[in-house]
């Protein structure tokens, strides 16, 4: 159970930076970071459609980055928390008064 959280965790560190890029990459007012890469509006990585495609893999990416955040925090909150141990001493002293 261990190995499969941090592995959770290792592909939330993972999207992070992605998701960034993503973000960073796409065409804003001032064209965004392509354009500072030296690239002109009329070319572009994914043909003439690319705000329409990097919306759609930003509005993925931010689903699954959402979902891992949840996800994670349920599962490190459950991982803290000490198991409720009683030993049958105690147990039948508070049964008995």
């Amino acid at each position: 159970m261990t190995v499969l959280y941090y592995l959770a965790i290792f592909i939330f560190m993972i999207l992070s930076p992605i998701l960034c890029l993503v973000i960073l990459v796409q065409e804003s007012k001032s064209m965004g970071l392509g354009a500072s890469f030296g690239g002109e509006a009329g070319e572009s990585l994914f043909g003439t459609s690319t705000a329409a495609v990097l919306k759609k893999i930003t509005a993925y990416l931010a689903i699954i980055f959402i979902s891992f955040c949840i996800i994670l925090s349920v599962w490190t909150k459950s991982m803290g928390k000490p198991k409720s141990f009683q030993p049958a001493a105690i147990e039948q002293e508070v049964a008995s008064q």
